[in-house]
C-alpha cells in the first residue's frame, strides 16, 4: 500500500510540475467556420439572427496576429500564476499571510509582505518589458501596408470579428494616424473625404483631372466616389476583400487569385518562407475571374459570385473551394441558388508568408485571414518557458521546505512536550502560563507556527530576484559581446527572453533550418569542367566588383558595342515587360525594348575566368577545332537548355534573366558572364549571341545565332535530367540536335559507347572534386539527330503525348529512346553560398557533442548536398535514406532494415532497447550481421554499376539518417514507429529531414524533447520556423531576409548563424556554470544561517527564538551575503571565453548537466550543516562563497569582503546607540566583544574549521583528479602564449596524468574532429556512401542537385505554344526536309559549335 500511495504522490507531483499556465490564457481556437464568401451580392437571410446581427459561425477571424503572451487584461493574472508556479513563492506568500495574525507577529505585515512583492514586482517588470517588445514586433507585421479596393457602389457583406487590444495599443499612442485608417474594420468602407485621397489612395488608370479630380459643390473631393485602391493595413484585411498585390511585396492573408499582370494571368511566388525552397513557384488566376482586372471591375455590381470553402487547414498543399457564379435566373437568385460552379484548387491560391516575384501586380479575394491561415496554423501561441536550472530548483526547494517541517514539527512537539513536563515544576521560563486559556498543546502548535517563521530563510525569497538580476546582467552581456554583432548591418544579438540564458549552456540537439539560415539564397556558379579541364572563378574579383548602371559586361571575345547591333528578330512574346514604375527611374526604358538592344546582363555575382578567357581567345586561331567545339557547345547548352524568361532591369536598363529556378539563373548568367548571351524567346525561335557569332561582310556589327524549339523534355524528380530539341537556323545549317544537363550517374548511363575520349573519366573525378567541395553538380552532352531519326521519334512522342492511358510513362518512355548515345561536354558546379562560418560552426558544435538535425522544405538532393558543405554529412559518413511514397517498402520496414543491417548490436527493435540506445556508440559488426532476414536489402538494376557502393554501413565516419516528410508523416502516426525512429535517430551523428511541413519541424522536436527529455534548441529565419522555435526549450530567430516572424517568435535574435557558436560555447556555458554556482552557494549560505538557529534551539527550551538580534537576521540576505553570489552570478569564469571556443569539447560538461544537480545541492547543504557548529557565519558564509568562484577579479574581492566590513561596522555602530535614542538590544555590546581575547582567537580558529574540508577536497581533486576544465585553466596559467587550437586536446584519461601535455595524442571519436579547422570540408565522396532504404540501393553521392517547379506553368506555356506550332508546321514538313537535305552534313557537331575565323575582327567606329 505504501509504494502505491508513494507512487499516487510522485504522479500528483508531475502533474503539478507539468501545469501549463498558457492552457488558462489560450484557448485551442477551433479552425475558422466553413466558409461561404459573398462578393457584390448581400447575406441570405438566414444567416442572421432574430435580432438581425449575423450568426457566430459566419464571423471570421481578423487579420490580426499576435505572437505576445499578455494582454492588459491577462497581464496581471496570468504573470502571477506564472510566478507561483515557483514553490517558493507559495510559500513566501503563506508565510506572510501568517504574519498578519498578531499571534504571529514579528515585525509590520505590511513589511514582511514588502520583498515578496518586491520580487513580483520586478519580475512582472521585466516579463513585460519583454512583452512590449514583442507587441512592437507585432505592430510592424501588422501595420504593413497594403491596397483594399474601396468606392464606388463596392461594399463587402462579409462580417469580420473585433481585434484584439493588445498590451502595446492599449498603452502607447498612435504615432502615425494614417496607418489606423479603417480601425473600425465592421465597417467597410471609410470616409474618404477624412484623409488625403492622393495620399490614400491609388487608381489604375490616369485620367484628367478636370473630370475626376475636381471639386464637389460641398467641398468633397470625386475620388472618393471612383472605385479605387485605398492604402491600407494588414491587420485591416478582411475575409472577402479585394487586395492588390504588386512585386516584391509579401502576402497579408490566403487569397484567390483573379488576375495578374503577366500572360495567361500567371502569379510567380517565393516560397521559401514557407517550405524552404529557393526557386519561384507559378500560380494561376481562376479562369473565371480573369476578366476583374482593375478596381472598377471588381467593384462592379454585376460581377456577382461566392465562394464555398472549408474550414481552414493546416495543410499547405491542398485546398476544397469551389466558385459560384450569380444564377442568371432572378427567380433563383431571389431563392439562393447559384449557376454555374468552378472548382478552386492551391494552385489558385497565394498563401500569406510568401512573396510576388517577377510579376508586376496581382489581384485577388481574400479567403482566410490571421489565425485562420494556412501558415499561423501550423505555428503556436507563444509558450511560457521555464528555463531547466529553474525547473530542477522546485525540487530542491521542495527537500528544503520538507526539512523546514521537520524542523518545525520537532520544535512544536519538544515545546510542547517540555511544557507538559516542567509546567508542574514552575519553571521560570513558563511565566505567565498558569492564564486559564493556556494549552500546552496548543502551545506546541503555536511553537510549530513560529518556526516556520523562524526558519523561513532555508527558502531564500532573495534568491528569485538575484537570479532575475543576474540573467539580466548577462543578457546585457550577450547584447554588448561585439564578437556575435554583425558588422555591416550593426546589429548585436538580441536576449528577447531574458530566463533562459543557463539553458544555452546545456544544449544537446540544435534543429536548423537551411534556406536563410545555413545559406544566403544564393546561387553562384563557381567551377565548370569543360572536356577534361576545370575552370575555377576568381571569387575575388567577382564578389568585389559592382555593376555601374548601364555598364556593358560582355566577354573578353564580345564586340567592343553591342549599342548598334542589328535587330533580326521583334521583342520576345514571352519576354516580360518592363513594370509601370520603370518610368519612375533613372534609366528611360522607352528606347531599349529590344532585348537585342540592351546592354548585357550583370549579376551580383559574376563568373570570371582568365584560363577560360585565354582559351576561348587561342580557340578561334588553333588548327584543332576540338577545344573550340567543346567551349562553344558547353555555353550553348548552358544559354539555351531552360525555361528563362527574359526583361529590362530598371535601374540599369540592362538585359534581365527571370527564372522560377535559382539554378537556371546562375547557369545562364554564367554563360552570358563569358559571352553566351541569352536574347529572349519569341514563341519558339531562341536568339544567342555568342563571342562565335560571325561578323557581317562589311565588318559592321553581329549576327544573333537562331535556334528553333522543336521540343522540351522537362526536369523532374524522376528523370533527373532536362532535354531541349533545337535545330539550328542560318543559312548554311539545319541541324537537329539534342542538348541535356542533368545528374552524372543519368548522363553517364546514357553516354555513346567508346567516348571514353571526352574526358569522362577527367569529368567523373571533377565531379568527386565538386561534390567534396559541397558544390551542386549538373552534368551537360548533346547529340546529333539525323532528321529522319527525328521525324519518326516526333510522331512517336506526339502520339505519347495525347495517349489517353499511362501517358506520363509513355512520354518518358519515348524520351528515354531520343536521350541515347549523348556526347559528353563537361559539368557545372554552382554553390548553394552558405551564411558565413557555417561549415565551421556545425564542425565545432558537433565537436562539443551536439547532434544537428535539419529540417528544410527542400528535396532531398538539396538537402544532401547542404549536409555536405555544412560539414553535417562528414567526411565518411553513411548516408541512411527513407523517403515516404516512394512505391518502394512501407516506411516502418525501411526503418527495420536500417536498424537490422547498421545497427544490429543496439537491438533497436525490442522493447527495451530506448533505455540504453541513447548511449551505444559502437561499430557494428559486419559479422554478425544476417543474409536472411524477413526483410532483406534487395539490389535493384539500374545501370550505376560504375558508381555503387560495395560496403556502405562499414565507413568509418558512422551515420546520417535523411528522411523526407512523406515518410515523418508514416513515423509520427503512431508511437511504435516514433519510439523506432527516435531510437535510429539517436544511433546516427545528424538527422536531415527534407520536404517537411512547418507543423512536422515542431513534431520533430518535440519528439526528441518529450521522449529524450532532452535540452533542444531551434534555429530558423522565417515564418515556417515559428512552430519550431516556440516547440523547442530555447528559440532562436535569424534577421534574415525572410522577415522577422521567427524573430518575433525566439527567446534570442542573432543576425548570422555563426554566432551560435559563442552564444553557446561561450555565453551560454558560462551563464550555465555561473547560476548553478550561484544558487548552490545561495543554498549553502541559508544553510549556514539556519543551523545556527537551529542548534541554539537546545539552549532556548525549543521555543522559536533567535539566537540573535532579528535585523541580523533580516540582513543576512539582503547586505552581509548577497554581494559574493551575485559577483560569482556575474563575473565567474570557469576558463576563459577563448578556450571555450578553441575546444569546443568542453561544453559537454555544460551538456552533461556537471554544474548544477541534486548531487551538488546535497554537497552544499551538507557542507553549510557542518559549518553551522561555528558561529563566524557572515565571514564563513563569504569566504566559502568566494573559495568557490573560479576567477578573483577586483569585483569579486570587492563582494566577498564588503559584507564582513558591513557587519563588523554595523556591529560596532549599532552597540554604540544609547537606550535615549531609542530601544536596541544591542548597547554596551562594544564592552565585551571587542575586548575579548576569545572573540578575536576562536575567530581564525573556526574559520579554519570550516572552510578545510572544502579546500583539501578542491585541492586533492586539482593536483590528483583534474578533469579538462582544471587542466585548461592550469594551462592557461602557466603558458598564456600557447595556442590550443593547435595542439590542445581533451582526454577521458587525463586523471591518471595531472598536468598532461596538450600535445599527447588523444582517442579518435567517429565523429572525427579535426585539430584544425578548415575552411570549407575536404573529403573524397568515395568514403562514404548512401543507401536507399526504400529500394535497397547504394550508390556514391557526386553532388548532383537542381531545384526548378516541376510541371510549372513556364513549362506548361512552352509546351502548348510547342504543340500549336506543331500542328500549323505539318503541312509544310515536306518543304522543310528538302530545305533541310540540302544543307546537311555528317559526322560531328562540328560546325553547328563551329568558330568563324573572322570573329575577331577590329570593326570600324560607327559613331
Amino acid at each position: 500500500m505504501a509504494p502505491a500511495a508513494l507512487a499516487s504522490v510522485v504522479d500528483a507531483y508531475n502533474k503539478l510540475a507539468a501545469f501549463n499556465v498558457e492552457n488558462l490564457f489560450v484557448r485551442k481556437r477551433e479552425p475558422g467556420p466553413r466558409r461561404t464568401i459573398f462578393i457584390n451580392e448581400n447575406f441570405p437571410a438566414d444567416y442572421h439572427d432574430n435580432k438581425g446581427r449575423v450568426k457566430p459561425e459566419h464571423v471570421y477571424g481578423t487579420n490580426q496576429v499576435i505572437t505576445s503572451k499578455y494582454t492588459i487584461v491577462t497581464f496581471l493574472p496570468r504573470n502571477l500564476l506564472e510566478q507561483f508556479r515557483r514553490v517558493a513563492n507559495v510559500f513566501f506568500l503563506a508565510i506572510a499571510i501568517l504574519q498578519f495574525f498578531n499571534k504571529f507577529s514579528t515585525i509590520s505585515p505590511g513589511l514582511v509582505i514588502l520583498p515578496l512583492l518586491i520580487v513580483l514586482g520586478i519580475t512582472a517588470i521585466k516579463d513585460g518589458y519583454e512583452d512590449v517588445k514583442r507587441h512592437q514586433s507585432d505592430r510592424r507585421v501588422n501595420h504593413t501596408p497594403v491596397r483594399i479596393l474601396s468606392g464606388g457602389e463596392y461594399v463587402n457583406p462579409n462580417m469580420t470579428g473585433k481585434k484584439n487590444r493588445t498590451f502595446v495599443r492599449g498603452i502607447l499612442p498612435s504615432r502615425n494616424k494614417t496607418q489606423l485608417v479603417h480601425e473600425n474594420n465592421a465597417n467597410p468602407i471609410v470616409d474618404q473625404t477624412q484623409v488625403e485621397p492622393h495620399l490614400q489612395n491609388e487608381y489604375d488608370d490616369v485620367q484628367d483631372e478636370s473630370e475626376h479630380g475636381g471639386h464637389h459643390l460641398f467641398g468633397h473631393q470625386q475620388h472618393s466616389t471612383r472605385p479605387h485602391w485605398r492604402h491600407a493595413i494588414w491587420e485591416d484585411v478582411r475575409v472577402g476583400d479585394f487586395v492588390k498585390i504588386k512585386d516584391h511585396e509579401s502576402l497579408p492573408a490566403d487569397i484567390l487569385i483573379c488576375a495578374t499582370s503577366e500572360d495567361e494571368n500567371v502569379a510567380f511566388v517565393e516560397t521559401k518562407n514557407l517550405d524552404g525552397e529557393t526557386n519561384l513557384k507559378s500560380r494561376n488566376a481562376c479562369p473565371t475571374l480573369t476578366h476583374l482586372r482593375t478596381a472598377a471591375d471588381c467593384a462592379d455590381v454585376r460581377n456577382r459570385f461566392r465562394i464555398e470553402a472549408e474550414r481552414p487547414d493546416v495543410n499547405m498543399y491542398k485546398l476544397k473551394a469551389a466558385l459560384i457564379l450569380d444564377s442568371k435566373d432572378a427567380t433563383e437568385r431571389e431563392k439562393g441558388i447559384g449557376g454555374e460552379t468552378h472548382p478552386i484548387d492551391m494552385q489558385m491560391t497565394l498563401l500569406r508568408g510568401t512573396v510576388l516575384r517577377n510579376t508586376a501586380w496581382a489581384i485577388g479575394i481574400v479567403m482566410y485571414t490571421g489565425e485562420d491561415t494556412r501558415i499561423v496554423m501550423n505555428s503556436g501561441g507563444t509558450p511560457s518557458k521555464r528555463s531547466k536550472v529553474e525547473r530542477q530548483m522546485n525540487p530542491q526547494v521542495f527537500i528544503n521546505l520538507i526539512i523546514l517541517a521537520i524542523m518545525a514539527i520537532v520544535c512544536g512537539v519538544i515545546d510542547s512536550v517540555l511544557e507538559h513536563r516542567d509546567y508542574p515544576l514552575s519553571a521560570p521560563w513558563l511565566y505567565n502560563d498558569n492564564q486559564s486559556d493556556d494549552n500546552p498543546s496548543i502551545n506546541g502548535l503555536v511553537t510549530w507556527a513560529f518556526a516556520l517563521i523562524t526558519f523561513q530563510n532555508i527558502v531564500p525569497i532573495s534568491l528569485y530576484i538575484s537570479i532575475e538580476f543576474v540573467r539580466t546582467c548577462q543578457a546585457a552581456f550577450i547584447y554588448f559581446d561585439s564578437e556575435i554583432c554583425y558588422d555591416k548591418t550593426g546589429q548585436a544579438t538580441l536576449a528577447r527572453s531574458w530566463n533562459l540564458s543557463d539553458d544555452l549552456g546545456q544544449i544537446e540537439y540544435i534543429f536548423s533550418d537551411k534556406t536563410g539560415t545555413l545559406t544566403q539564397n544564393a546561387m553562384i556558379f563557381r567551377q565548370c569542367s569543360i572536356a577534361g579541364k576545370v575552370y575555377r572563378g576568381q571569387v575575388d574579383a567577382e564578389d568585389s566588383a559592382e555593376p555601374k548602371p548601364q555598364e556593358k559586361t560582355a566577354s573578353p571575345l564580345a564586340p567592343d558595342s553591342i549599342v548598334d547591333a542589328k535587330s533580326s528578330t521583334s521583342s520576345s512574346s514571352t519576354t516580360a515587360s518592363p513594370p509601370a514604375a520603370l518610368a519612375e527611374h533613372k534609366y528611360d526604358a522607352k528606347h531599349t525594348i529590344d532585348p537585342l538592344t540592351l546592354p548585357a546582363p550583370r549579376g551580383p555575382n559574376r563568373f570570371a575566368s582568365d584560363s577560360l578567357n585565354d582559351d576561348l581567345r587561342e580557340a578561334a586561331h588553333t588548327a584543332d577545332p576540338a577545344r573550340a567545339r567543346a567551349l562553344n557547345g558547353f555555353f550553348t547548352v548552358l544559354a539555351l537548355c531552360h525555361t528563362v524568361l527574359t526583361g529590362t532591369d530598371p535601374e540599369t536598363g540592362a538585359l534581365q534573366y527571370k527564372a522560377q529556378s535559382p539554378d537556371e539563373a546562375a547557369l545562364v548568367q554564367a554563360a552570358a558572364d563569358v559571352g553566351y548571351i541569352f536574347r529572349g524567346r519569341d514563341v519558339d525561335i531562341l536568339t544567342l549571341e555568342t563571342p562565335f557569332s560571325a561578323n557581317d561582310e562589311e565588318g559592321q556589327g553581329r549576327h544573333f545565332e537562331k535556334y528553333k524549339l522543336l521540343n522540351i523534355l522537362e526536369f523532374t524528380s524522376a528523370r533527373k535530367r532536362m532535354s531541349v530539341v533545337l535545330r539550328k537556323l542560318d543559312d548554311d545549317d539545319g541541324r537537329v540536335f539534342l542538348l541535356c544537363k542533368g545528374a552524372d550517374n543519368v548522363i553517364f548511363e546514357r553516354l555513346r559507347e567508346g567516348g571514353e575520349g571526352e574526358g569522362r573519366e577527367d569529368t567523373e573525378r571533377h565531379l568527386g572534386e565538386f561534390a567534396s567541395e559541397g558544390l551542386r553538380t549538373l552534368t551537360l552532352a548533346y547529340k546529333v539527330i539525323p532528321e529522319a531519326e527525328y521525324e519518326a521519334w516526333s510522331e512517336r512522342y506526339h502520339a505519347a503525348t495525347v495517349a489517353m492511358d499511362d501517358r506520363d510513362e509513355k512520354i518518358e518512355a519515348v524520351s528515354d529512346e531520343l536521350e541515347q548515345d549523348l556526347r559528353l561536354l563537361g559539368a557545372t558546379a554552382i554553390e548553394d553560398r552558405l551564411q558565413d562560418g557555417v561549415p565551421e560552426t556545425i564542425a565545432d558544435l558537433k565537436r562539443a557533442g551536439i547532434k544537428i538535425w535539419v529540417a528544410t522544405g527542400d528535396k532531398l538532393e538539396t538537402a544532401i548536398a547542404i549536409g555536405h558543405s555544412t560539414n553535417l554529412i562528414g567526411r565518411e559518413s553513411n548516408i541512411i535514406v527513407i523517403r515516404g511514397s516512394s512505391g518502394g517498402r512501407p516506411v516502418y520496414q525501411q526503418m527495420v532494415h536500417a536498424a537490422e543491417e547498421f545497427f544490429p548490436e543496439a537491438d533497436l527493435l525490442s522493447d527495451e532497447a530506448v533505455n540504453h540506445s541513447a548511449s551505444y556508440n559502437p561499430r557494428p559488426s559486419t559479422s554478425s550481421r544476417s543474409e536472411d532476414r524477413q526483410y532483406p536489402l534487395r539490389r535493384i538494376d539500374t545501370g550505376l554499376s560504375s558508381i555503387v557502393g560495395s560496403n556502405n554501413g562499414d565507413r568509418p565516419g558512422g551515420f546520417v539518417l535523411v528522411i523526407d516528410g512523406g515518410a515523418l508523416e508514416y513515423a509520427l502516426a503512431d508511437d511504435e514507429n516514433k519510439r523506432l525512429l527516435l531510437r535510429l535517430a539517436m544511433l546516427c551523428e545528424g538527422v536531415i529531414c527534407c520536404r517537411v511541413s512547418p507543423l512536422q519541424k515542431a513534431l520533430i522536436v518535440r519528439l526528441v524533447k518529450d521522449g529524450l527529455g532532452a535540452m533542444t534548441l531551434a534555429i530558423g529565419d522565417g515564418a515556417n520556423d515559428v512552430s519550431m522555435i516556440q516547440s523547442a526549450d530555447v528559440g532562436v530567430g535569424i534577421s534574415g531576409e525572410e522577415g522577422l516572424q521567427a524573430v518575433n517568435s525566439s527567446d534570442y535574435a542573432i543576425a548570422q548563424f555563426r554566432f551560435l557558436k559563442r552564444l553557446l560555447l561561450v555565453h551560454g556555458h558560462w551563464s550555465y556554470a555561473r547560476n548553478g554556482n550561484m544558487i548552490l552557494n545561495f543554498f549553502y549560505k541559508n544553510i549556514v544561517c539556519i543551523g545556527v538557529l537551529w542548534w541554539f534551539q537546545i539552549y532556548c527550551g525549543w521555543s522559536s527564538n533567535y539566537v540573535f538580534e532579528y535585523t541580523y537576521l533580516l540582513f543576512w540576505n539582503s547586505f552581509w551575503t548577497i554581494a559574493p553570489v551575485i559577483a560569482i552570478g556575474l563575473f565567474d569564469r570557469i576558463v576563459d571565453a577563448h578556450v571555450l571556443m578553441d575546444l569546443p569539447e568542453l561544453y559537454r560538461y555544460g551538456r552533461e548537466g556537471r554544474w548544477f544537480g541534486l548531487k551538488w545541492f546535497t554537497i552544499y547543504m551538507f557542507d553549510g550543516v557542518v559549518q553551522t557548529m561555528v558561529f563566524s557565519s557572515v565571514i564563513v558564509a563569504n569566504l566559502f562563497n568566494g573559495l568557490n568562484t573560479n576567477v578573483w577579479t577586483g569585483w569579486v574581492f570587492f563582494a566577498v569582503f564588503i559584507g564582513i566590513i558591513l557587519v563588523f561596522i554595523y556591529t560596532a555602530v549599532y552597540a554604540a546607540i544609547a537606550p535615549g535614542w531609542f530601544v536596541t538590544p544591542m548597547w554596551g555590546y562594544n564592552n565585551y566583544l571587542w575586548p575579548s581575547a576569545y572573540f578575536w582567537l576562536c575567530l581564525p580558529l573556526t574559520i579554519c574549521l570550516a572552510l578545510a574540508p572544502r579546500y583539501i577536497a578542491k585541492a586533492w581533486k586539482f593536483g590528483f583528479a583534474p578533469d579538462d576544465i582544471d587542466i585548461m585553466r592550469y594551462i592557461r596559467k602557466k603558458e598564456p602564449e600557447r595556442d590550443l587550437t593547435k595542439e590542445a586536446y581533451i582526454t577521458r584519461t587525463s586523471s591518471s596524468r595531472p598536468f598532461a601535455r596538450a600535445s599527447s595524442s588523444r582517442r579518435t571519436s567517429r565523429s572525427s574532429f579535426a585539430s584544425e579547422r578548415p575552411t570549407r570540408p575536404s573529403f573524397d565522396p568515395r568514403n562514404g556512401s548512401r543507401t536507399d532504404m526504400s529500394t535497397g540501393m547504394r550508390s556514391v553521392h557526386r553532388g548532383f542537385d537542381f531545384s526548378t517547379e516541376e510541371g510549372g506553368v513556364a513549362m506548361q506555356r512552352i509546351q502548348t505554344n510547342l504543340s500549336e506550332r506543331r500542328t500549323s508546321d505539318r503541312n509544310l514538313a515536306t518543304t522543310t526536309n528538302q530545305n533541310t537535305n540540302r544543307n546537311r552534313r555528317h559526322g560531328t557537331l562540328g560546325h553547328v559549335f563551329s568558330v568563324r575565323r573572322g570573329f575577331l575582327r577590329k570593326k570600324p567606329s560607327t559613331s
